[in-house]
């Protein structure tokens, strides 16, 4: 699935007229003071550029952070679990993500507020998690109101839905404007990851592999707990630490992340690569023999 269809500068429409009038903070409403994006349009292109200026546009008073846009193309997965890993750690804000490898079908958009914030985007998964991590859904709804929306393009929703519709929550629009009301038990979700323990093992899966190669399993941080200090891991040795250099150079060391998940990571090396393995596989880490 490619990304964003780049518009014909010499046939594209003209901003809507609505999207560029500043949407002022609403009386009595409190909005949001920042706004989140997390997407997988990369920078090569101006698909980022184009959301932060409507954004701007709609409500020029609203900051920005950028999470990530460099989630792999398509990849609902590994945007849903940087996103919710990220947003506890952020102030309160609205958070709009985009990873919507079904832009311009049937799925739906969708505003889901929770106690630490509202989340705005495409229903296939990318948003529960981190609804979640922000205390729960509370309130759900499908974002249909055309008057909310910056242009009609099929491919290119994050320009032209959920960043519109998310600066204009920032601002203090209530929700219920967004659309009617969804029932949260009907949002698509992603599957639960596995995570198995067993007497001296546990297995779980690759959750994500970071830029630096560091595997990051399903399971808690403690779940390797009663495992002892060596440890094996895919069938080759490692030993339990709190940090990278607690390994040998070369050697294997499994840990809790800074996100609280197991992890497993090289001490100067990918362990991505030395494993052999990538998101969605299944890792053992078991006692070593006495």
């Amino acid at each position: 699935m490619g990304g964003p269809a780049t518009p014909d500068p010499l046939t594209a429409p003209a901003f809507p007229t609505s999207a560029g009038v500043a949407c002022p903070r609403v009386a009595g409403m409190a909005g949001y003071d920042w706004l989140s994006l997390t997407t997988d349009y990369g920078t090569w292109d101006g698909f980022v550029a184009a959301c932060h200026g409507v954004i701007a546009r709609t409500a020029p008073g609203v900051r920005v952070i950028d999470v990530t846009h460099e989630v792999p193309p398509g990849d609902i997965r590994r945007g849903a679990a940087v996103l919710a890993q990220t947003v506890p750690y952020l102030p309160p804000a609205v958070h709009v993500a985009v990873v919507d490898p079904g832009v311009g079908t049937q799925r739906r958009a969708v505003v889901l507020q929770a106690p630490g914030g509202v989340l705005v985007g495409p229903d296939n998964g990318l948003l529960p998690w981190a609804a979640e991590a922000l205390g729960g859904i509370t309130v759900a709804a499908v974002l249909t109101n055309p008057a909310w929306h910056a242009g009609g393009s099929r491919t290119f929703h994050g320009r032209d839905v959920f960043a519109p519709a998310g600066a204009r929550l920032a601002a203090g629009a209530p929700l219920s404007e967004a659309g009617p009301a969804l029932d949260p038990a009907g949002l698509v979700r992603l599957p639960d990851p596995v995570v198995r323990t067993g007497d001296g093992w546990v297995e779980a899966e690759v959750l994500t592999v970071d830029r630096f190669g560091n595997v990051q399993l399903a399971a808690r941080g403690d779940a390797a707990g009663g495992l002892g200090r060596d440890v094996v891991v895919g069938g080759l040795p490692a030993v339990r630490g709190a940090t990278f250099a607690d390994a040998p150079a070369g050697g294997l060391v499994v840990l809790t992340d800074s996100a609280g998940r197991l992890a497993v990571a090289v001490h100067g090396g990918r362990t991505a690569v030395v494993l052999g393995v990538a998101p969605g596989d299944l890792v053992r880490v078991e006692a070593a023999a006495a």
